[in-house]
Order: C-alpha cells, then sequence, then structure tokens
C-alpha cells in the first residue's frame, strides 16, 4: 500500500514537468484546470496513504494481575509490582523479571544467583504469585516500562 503511494506521488510528480501539448494562449485557464486536477489526486493519494486502523487488543483479561491487586502474574507484572511486597524490590524482584517465562510459580527457586533470603521473601508471598501465559504487549516492559521519578 506504502509503494503504491509512493509510485502515485512520483508519477504525479513527473507529470507536472512534462511539456504541455496545449497551445500557450489558453495557459491560465489550464493552469487552474491542473491545479484542480493535481490537488484531487494528492488528495486520494494521501487518503490511499492512511493506514488502517489497528485492531489493538484493548482489555486484558488479567490487568488486576499486572501489579494493581492482591496477586502478581510473575509472566507479565512490571519489576514496579513488587514495590508492595516489602523485600521483594530491587533484588528479588528484579531477578524473576529478568528471567522467565515461568510455568509455575515454583519455578521462581530455580532462578539462577537467587540467595537464601530472597528466595525466603519469595516463599513469604508465593501465595500472592500466579504464573499465566506470557502476554507480548506486557512481557516487554517487565524490567522497564518508562516510568521514572
Amino acid at each position: 500500500m506504502m509503494k503504491l503511494a509512493l509510485v502515485a506521488a512520483l508519477v504525479s510528480s513527473a507529470a507536472a514537468f512534462a511539456p504541455n501539448s496545449q497551445p500557450a494562449a489558453q495557459t491560465a485557464l489550464n493552469a487552474e484546470s491542473d491545479r484542480r486536477a493535481f490537488l484531487g489526486a494528492a488528495a486520494a493519494i494521501g487518503a490511499a496513504a492512511i493506514p488502517a486502523v489497528a485492531n489493538a487488543k484493548v482489555d486484558y483479561e488479567n490487568i488486576a494481575e499486572l501489579g494493581g491487586g492482591a496477586i502478581v502474574d510473575i509472566n507479565n507484572a512490571n519489576v514496579r509490582a513488587y514495590l508492595r511486597m516489602p523485600g521483594m524490590y530491587p533484588g528479588a524482584a528484579g531477578k524473576i523479571v529478568s528471567h522467565g517465562p515461568y510455568k509455575s510459580v515454583a519455578d521462581l527457586y530455580s532462578i539462577p544467583g537467587l540467595t537464601a533470603g530472597e528466595k525466603d521473601v519469595i516463599k513469604k508471598y508465593e501465595s500472592r504469585f500466579t504464573s499465566k501465559e506470557p502476554a507480548p504487549e506486557y512481557v516487554i516492559d517487565r524490567i522497564n516500562n518508562g516510568l521514572y521519578r
């Protein structure tokens, strides 16, 4: 679609420089007609170049588990979701979001480099964790969601 719009724009630009075969006496009238034709063609090309509306996924059924509720989805929640659990952030939380995806909550205990203290704090909050299917629109922001202070 974009290639077609680009080709049409190039053709219409090249046509502007083509010699006119009509007599010079009618130039003023032809210029107005040519201008209208060119603007009409440009408007049509512009309308064709507008991308189609994206079918974005607006409602995520597990939105409450991304950090706004009591349960945290370990595959999709951002690192900031663990701020509400004393002892989790930044150590254990950083390791959780840096690894995965996890098939179950029990997989958390096999994270490389996890200390005994981090394992204890994970055990403390284990009942608040769930493991949902990773959603690409949330996994990409697990470590850094762009919120800064």
